[in-house]
């Protein structure tokens, strides 16, 4: 945890109250913090300051705001990714905020197993947004879609996520042409399932405007492909 995400809510008086006992339990276990400590809050979908610790209990913190502190820019991407096996998908989610993507669709496809559906992580990804802010010291979470069909997601709505300043890739093994290297704009990238898209749908998507690049012939598994795309894609050395 390098920030600590407070609701607006707690943020309205002079002192702001740290009470999750989750956070509490943090900073007291893993930061021994005492009183007199800076901390750096971030306020859920605001600003992210540097504060000081004027109060400790068993069952609540109290800080005061010092300055106005940086949040770290977003990587100018949306990430669709075909949902994977719940306990990847947890992982995922938490790797994907936390190197800064603005924008994540989980979408269907013919090697997504239809219970992956059903599983009760996806009533949680709010908590795994929180944890890669935290982790990444963010405040801003990206907006989350889920889309179960995978062709009309394809020719409705993938359509209006391109253009010609804004192109879409889709990483695929079996193509000549290489995934591009340190761009200076924005895109979308599609990951498949680990078993990959089939041809219908790598074909489908290229017809609705993606390019089918490719990483090379390894089959890469999806919580390792896509920190491997976005550091390449947005490289700055």
């Amino acid at each position: 945890m390098n920030i600590v995400l407070l609701d607006p809510r707690q943020t309205q008086s002079e002192l702001w109250s740290i009470t999750a006992q989750r956070q509490i339990e943090h900073l007291h276990t893993h930061l021994a913090v005492q009183v007199g400590d800076s901390l750096k809050i971030g306020i859920r979908g605001g600003k992210r300051y540097l504060t000081q610790i004027v109060e400790i209990s068993e069952n609540i913190i109290k800080v005061k705001p010092l300055k106005e502190d940086h949040i770290p820019e977003k990587l100018p991407v949306t990430l669709i990714v075909a949902l994977p096996r719940p306990k990847v998908l947890r992982r995922l989610i938490m790797d994907a905020v936390t190197l800064g993507v603005e924008r994540l669709i989980l979408i269907h496809s013919y090697r997504v197993d239809k219970s992956y559906w059903q599983t009760p992580f996806l009533q949680q990804l709010d908590h795994y947004v929180t944890l890669g802010l935290e982790q990444a010291g963010d405040t801003i979470a990206p907006k989350i879609e889920l889309y179960k069909r995978f062709k009309p997601f394809v020719e409705d709505v993938l359509p209006t996520l391109i253009s010609e300043q804004s192109p879409a890739f889709v990483a695929h093994p079996y193509t000549e042409e290489k995934m591009p290297f340190a761009i200076e704009h924005p895109c979308t990238v599609i990951i498949g399932p680990e078993g990959g898209f089939i041809p219908y749908e790598i074909d489908l998507l290229i017809k609705n405007g993606c390019q089918a690049v490719s990483l090379g012939n390894r089959i890469i598994r999806t919580e390792t492909v896509i920190p491997y795309v976005l550091g390449r894609l947005f490289s700055t050395t």
